[in-house]
């Protein structure tokens, strides 16, 4: 019956001094004094009607009928502490659901994801990739991140999250093999290109006012992920978003030779969903803070402002 429940603050320190064999370790190992101790257990007995210690001079010994009871209680407790570990971790365990694109989820989000579960151990962040903006009537999400304003769901309401650039990126390698001091070195690079943006050699030149590269030899790649790959093996110049860079400069897989030429690109929006998660608010404040950090480090734009 529980009301026939002993004192839980005596059967606590019982089960301690009775495991150290000592009222003053159990006293340490509970941060109470010694006499704390002592009249607890005292109180247990009285409540129970049996002396469950001997006390000697240096040494607390259990009795038969205190070994008995502390055989049993010690695994009680152990039960109740187990229970209540358990229950804690599914109760604080939350998740956060960020829809994004590929390749802004693996360039920018999955090598930060670490720094956030550090910080937030009790949320569970679940990356999903898709091209395609999602639509709420039909997918589960708390977060989008996207470039633009166009296509949105009208359930959704974009909100600024981050300018963006192009720039030029190298590898450390090849520019120690063939210098690129000036745009007019560019012609002696093969230039890496990606089918998913193939524009961008020629929309870049053409905002930084310079001629056509007709005679520069290029590597054509699906996505840019493999652009950027073959970039970091030195097998010529790319082409990149400044947002899907940072990793890169930051470790020296890759430099930007001509850093003053850079071309503006379309902003990143987010959205949150009606039903979106409190967490999904905590992960924006996150991201925002490693988008500010990424500026100090000079590695990419300032999160952006304004519609």
């Amino acid at each position: 019956m529980i009301t026939d429940l002993p004192p839980l603050n005596a059967v606590r320190a019982f089960t301690a001094a009775a495991r150290h064999e000592s009222f003053s370790r159990a006293a340490e190992e509970l941060h109470v004094s010694h006499s704390a101790v002592s009249r607890h257990i005292k109180l247990l007995e009285e409540h129970l009607g049996v002396l469950l210690f001997e006390r000697r001079i240096r040494q607390s010994v259990l009795t038969p009928a205190g070994q008995a009871f502390y055989e049993q209680v010690s695994v009680a407790l152990t039960q109740i502490a187990t229970a209540a570990v358990s229950l804690r971790r599914g109760a604080a365990l939350r998740k956060v659901i960020i829809n994004v694109r590929p390749s802004f989820a693996v360039r920018w989000l999955i090598p930060r994801l670490p720094q956030f579960m550090a910080l937030y151990p009790e949320i569970q962040p679940e990356v999903v990739t898709s091209t395609l903006l999602p639509d709420p009537a039909r997918e589960t999400f708390d977060l989008v991140i996207r470039r633009g304003r166009s296509g949105w769901a009208p359930a959704l309401q974009p909100q600024c999250l981050l300018e963006d650039e192009v720039v030029l990126v190298a590898a450390p390698s090849l520019l120690q093999t063939t210098a690129l001091n000036s745009p007019k070195d560019l012609t002696r690079h093969t230039l890496l290109v990606s089918r998913t943006r193939a524009n961008d050699w020629q929309k870049w030149l053409e905002h930084c006012a310079l001629k056509p590269l007709r005679q520069s030899p290029t590597l054509h790649f699906d996505h840019m992920h493999f652009v950027l790959q073959a970039c970091v093996d030195g097998l010529g110049l790319a082409l990149c978003p400044a947002s899907l860079l940072a990793k890169d400069l930051t470790s020296g897989r890759l430099v930007c030779p001509l850093p003053a030429l850079r071309q503006p690109l379309t902003r990143y929006y987010y959205a949150l969903a009606a039903d979106a998660a409190p967490e999904a608010q905590v992960f924006i404040e996150w991201m925002l803070a490693q988008i500010r950090q990424d500026a100090v480090d000079n590695l990419a734009p300032l999160p952006a402002s304004g519609a």
